[in-house]
């Protein structure tokens, strides 16, 4: 690892320490499979009104409704879960999800009712949903998942660092398998803060060591930090520490968040923003998720080669982030 005047920081990754992509979900209003991120959307997708629904989602906060809306299809995608329940080792499997605003209505229901009625008027049952983690715990507590439970909520980077944290459990050995879980719902605290509503959707990826990965039958979907992570002052410093050691050209699609400056010649650019609106923490998810939309659709011979480059934050937020995935 190394630090530079400008504050990037850059790890990368070896052969030895290769973490893949296994499985991808989706909670995303209006869509129902990743490769709608990059293109085309199919008539069906879901539905927050209906999805969100169920015995299953009592007394649980919106945003932990949909992480656990986007979680289980991820699993059956990576082959994890049969339908009835999560068929892989519980002990061994991280939860690590990305959300700036997660619990920020839950926060601000709560001080009302204690403004109006004190804390006598408060429900023990909606206390956990002011927890930060309580997200985590939802999805860990629904499959069995008894790993490292982490939540990280700084910006619009979160997403890309949630992704980075969950390849530096598993090489680091402190678990076999994570779930990297971004989400944003949009509420009145929400819209109010921001001055318009966020995402209100999740996005979940499965991440493992290409070995175990191996092992067990599963098919890589893309490759996380085989080249670089970087954060630096602004997305063009990212970018650049990113690259350092790879050609630009070597890179087939940049996904970008609303800064899109620092931008590799010759890459198309797509802003994942433009279609889905504000994304926040679940930004840098999401363009994990339209990575393997991208390596899907270069296996069926329907884009172009190269790498994926994502990037989030911008120089009027406290730092900015940039990650490479590559073809598995």
């Amino acid at each position: 690892m190394s630090d530079s005047a400008s504050t990037v920081r850059t790890a990368g990754g070896s052969a030895a320490h290769r973490v893949v992509v296994t499985g991808v979900g989706l909670a995303v209003p209006g869509l129902t499979f990743p490769d709608e991120l990059l293109g085309a959307v199919r008539e069906g997708g879901f539905d927050p009104r209906t999805g969100l629904t169920g015995r299953e989602m009592r007394h649980k906060d919106r945003a932990s409704r949909l992480a656990l809306r986007a979680a289980e299809p991820a699993l059956r995608d990576a082959g994890l879960h049969d339908g009835k329940a999560f068929t892989g080792d519980g002990d061994t499997t991280a939860v690590l999800v990305s959300s700036n605003f997660g619990i920020l209505d839950s926060v601000c229901a709560f001080a009302d009712v204690i403004a109006r009625d004190t804390v006598t008027g408060l429900s023990p049952l909606g206390l956990p949903q002011t927890s930060s983690n309580v997200i985590a715990g939802s999805v860990a507590m629904r499959h069995g998942l008894r790993g490292p439970s982490i939540t990280l909520c700084n910006g619009p980077t979160s997403g890309l660092d949630a992704v980075y944290w969950a390849r530096g459990a598993l090489t680091a050995g402190r678990a076999e398998t994570a779930v990297v879980i971004g989400v944003e719902p949009s509420g009145d605290a929400v819209t109010k803060l921001l001055g318009g509503p966020v995402l209100d959707g999740a996005v979940a990826l499965v991440l493992e060591s290409r070995a175990r990965a191996q092992a067990r039958g599963a098919r890589p979907r893309a490759v996380v930090g085989e080249g670089a992570y970087a954060r630096g002052a602004d997305p063009a410093a990212a970018v650049t520490a990113v690259l350092q050691g790879a050609s630009p050209a070597s890179v087939g699609l940049w996904l970008t968040g609303e800064d899109a400056t620092g931008a590799p010649a010759g890459a198309p650019a797509v802003d994942l923003t433009g279609r889905l609106g504000r994304c926040s923490g679940a930004l840098g998810v999401l363009q994990c998720a339209a990575a393997v939309a991208h390596f899907d659709r270069r296996e069926e011979g329907g884009a172009r080669d190269g790498a994926v480059l994502a990037s989030a934050g911008s120089a009027h937020d406290d730092a900015a982030a940039a990650l490479l995935l590559t073809a598995p």
